[in-house]
């Protein structure tokens, strides 16, 4: 790996993520890990099920869920 690519990667492990990205890429893991698993499984499906957690409901997103 060259150091350009090696400080870019550094920075990114250093950069700070909001709740909202943390949450986005969370959602993603739960879809990924479990359509791999169940190709039922949807993202509406993972959506549906993360808003109804307590700690989820006071996030924005930016996501509009009707489109995914």
């Amino acid at each position: 790996m060259n150091e350009p690519l090696k400080a870019l990667i550094e920075a990114a492990r250093k950069a700070p993520r909001t709740k909202s990205e943390l949450e986005v890429q969370r959602r993603s893991f739960a879809y990924g890990n479990t359509h791999f698993e169940n190709d039922r499984i949807t993202r509406e499906m993972v959506n549906r099920i993360a808003d109804e957690m307590p700690f989820s409901e006071d996030l924005d997103l930016g996501v509009n869920r009707a489109d995914e």
